[in-house]
């Protein structure tokens, strides 16, 4: 318990002292809100379902966030450990994959809910933000969040599992952060795309994400969204056990 408590505490400064992540994080996130909802405001609008541009879009940013931790800041940070021979020396100690892994899906979800909550409170401030889910929506919403961190955090620890190096790591965590970024709905709503990128989005994890925190954000009952609920659940099992049949310490 010692061991698992220090590895926390030490990766969470790690966490803090990383320029880029710090910045996609809590900078990015709510850098996009204010500058979509000084463009269209926070009125009801038709494009947007009948809710503000920023009611709608908040969620979505909120899926943004979940992928810079799980997709950028966990791979990588595992697989430099391997290339500096960090966990080739746990290896050799009691320590075993459950002390390395647990504090970094730790961290990271910590990470994700402070990013989560300047976003909110940006989003309160300054566009008047508003949840539409009521008070059992709150419990949906949780419910969401912990299954889309599931699934693109399994995807991230199966990068970190499998990347030969840190540097294949960096540049796959890389390429699938900003081709789900921009083609999943988590920037731009997926309601104005072309067809073409509507039926690529179907591949990416994270457009089930934004679908399901969009959803009952929004008001829906959250077994209305079963589809992305089955979806993500059999990522989170599948990358979760194939994560831990091919991790590598060296």
């Amino acid at each position: 318990m010692k061991a698992f408590i220090n590895m926390t505490q030490i990766e969470l400064k790690l966490c803090f002292r990383n320029f880029i992540y710090v910045f996609f994080a809590f900078v990015f996130p709510p850098m996009m809100l204010l500058l979509f909802g000084a463009m269209y405001g926070n009125e009801p609008s038709q494009y947007t379902g009948g809710v503000g541009t920023v009611d709608f879009s908040t969620p979505a940013y909120i899926g943004m966030l979940i992928a810079v931790s799980g997709i950028m800041g966990l791979p990588i940070a595992l697989s430099e450990y391997r290339s500096r021979k960090v966990l080739k020396r746990y290896k050799a100690t009691p320590v075993g994959k459950l002390t390395i892994l647990a504090p970094q899906l730790i961290v990271n979800a910590l990470i994700c809910i402070l990013g989560l909550t300047l976003l909110i409170i940006v989003g309160v401030i300054v566009f008047d933000l508003k949840f539409h889910g009521g008070l059992i929506g709150v419990f949906y919403f949780i419910i969401a969040f912990i299954l889309s961190l599931g699934a693109i955090f399994s995807i991230g620890f199966l990068i970190a599992a499998t990347a030969p190096n840190s540097q294949s790591a960096m540049a796959i965590s890389f390429a699938l952060y900003f081709v789900m970024l921009f083609l999943s709905g988590a920037t731009v709503p997926l309601s104005i795309m072309p067809k073409a990128i509507t039926i690529i989005s179907k591949g990416l994890p994270l457009t089930y994400c934004v679908e399901l925190l969009q959803g009952v954000w929004l008001g829906g009952a959250i077994w209305e969204f079963w589809i992305p609920i089955v979806i993500l659940s059999s990522i989170t099992i599948v990358c979760m056990v194939l994560s831990i049949k091919f991790f590598k310490w060296e």
